[in-house]
This record gives C-alpha cells, structure tokens and sequence, in this order.
C-alpha cells in the first residue's frame, strides 16, 4: 500500500512527511534498515548476496526496511519477503530514478530526503550498508553520528564488503583521529565484514541486549543515551 505527502504549502507537506515518518511504518518486529545503490543489477552479485542475507535476517525474527527503491533496496524487500518477514519501504520521489520496487507490503512515498531519513532511522534498531554512492554515505553517517551522540542507542552499523569499505574505515582510522575530529573508540562504530553470518549473529546479539534493556521501541528521537561506548 503506498501513501504520499501532500498539503497546498511546503509547511503543510513537511508536516504531513514527518507525522508518516514517525508513525506510519511500525512494525512488531525488530527491524534492520538496509542501505545501498539503487544501480545495483538483479543479476549481479551484490543483489543475490543482498537477497539471501535479509532472507536469512527474515529467518533470524527481523524484519526488513529499505528506501523502496530498485537495486539493493529491492533485493533486501524481496528476501524479506521470501522469508515471511515483514518488508517496508521509505520511497522518494525523484525525477529520473524509478519508482517502488514490488516486494513491499507497505511503502510511504517521500518528497523530502530529511523525513524520509526520520522514517528510516525511527524505525529500525540496526543498519546494514551494502556498497553505494552518495545516499548510501548520507544514510551511513547520519545513523552513525545519531549513535556517536547519543541521540539513538548504540544498535549495530554493519559495512558489508571489506573491499568496498576498508578504504573508509582506513581513512577514519588514521585521518580522522590524527586530527581529532573523532575519538579512537569512534572507528568501532562501524563494523566491516564479509560473512553472512557475523551479520546475523551482530543484530541477533544487540536485540537479545540491548533491546532487552530498552524495551520496545521506537527509540527515536526521544531515545534515552543507553547503550554508549564505554
């Protein structure tokens, strides 16, 4: 089912967008965002390692939540949906990409990046990153800095593809705590990997603890600072 904004003002659209963002894609189950290109081709690699991790996350008690959108989104709402799991997506309106990709069993459509975001990050309780351009990188560190802030709860961050992602990590590691624009104990707010089932086991791991503590969310933005580095 896909909802859109609308509203005769730009403040009546934004207000409209954010009262969907914070309530409008709930879900029983624990839910794992799932970040990456929409350029991705349903044949290539990365769509079939996609598909069969949020398969196994589907299998694992999670459910899925995706920008909506083709390539990577739609390969993790697609082994959602093969695994029974619950499968929703935080579309955007955008004047040369395509629209919702077909595995959703509910889809907001946005007009604004900044709630769609809202939506994405109020819902989810983990983020996995499959390689991408400059979205995937905007997603990436909003999460990551709402964690270093203590805005959201310290759920997992997951970068999957070391080849994709050393290089930032290497950066992060050595430029930015050289400079001091992070601490060192920062760089391990992301985790970098290759196999399925580390994937599995991290967000498995932080529900059975941490979302134990916290109890049901949504945790954001009214997230108490529990769950920060030590």
């Amino acid at each position: 089912m896909l909802e859109s904004s609308s509203g005769s003002s730009l403040e009546a659209r934004i207000l409209r967008e954010v009262g969907l963002a914070l309530h409008g894609l709930t879900s029983p189950r624990p839910m794992v965002a799932v970040f990456g290109s929409a350029r991705i081709s349903p044949f290539g690699e990365p769509y079939i390692v996609a598909r069969k991790l949020a398969a196994s996350l589907g299998q694992a008690g999670f459910g899925i939540i995706t920008g909506g959108g083709p390539g990577i989104m739609e390969a993790a709402n697609r082994g959602a949906r093969e695994s029974g799991a619950p499968s929703l997506g935080a579309s955007i309106t955008l004047p040369h990409e395509q629209g919702s990709n077909p595995y959703l069993e509910r889809d907001i459509r946005f007009e604004f990046f900044f709630t769609r975001k809202l939506a994405l990050l109020r819902s989810s309780c983990g983020f996995l990153c499959f390689p991408g351009g400059f979205g995937t990188a905007d997603e990436l560190f909003e999460a990551a800095t709402l964690i270093q802030t203590d805005k959201l709860p310290h759920f997992p961050v997951v970068l999957f593809g070391s080849s994709y992602w050393r290089g930032l990590l290497d950066w992060m590691t050595t430029r930015m705590v050289e400079t001091g624009a992070i601490r060192a104990r920062e760089s391990g707010l992301l985790l970098v990997t290759d196999d399925p089932v580390v994937v599995v086991e991290k967000f498995r791991a932080c529900h059975q603890t941490l979302c134990a503590t916290l109890g049901p969310g949504p945790h954001y933005p009214a997230a108490d600072p529990v769950g920060r580095l030590g």
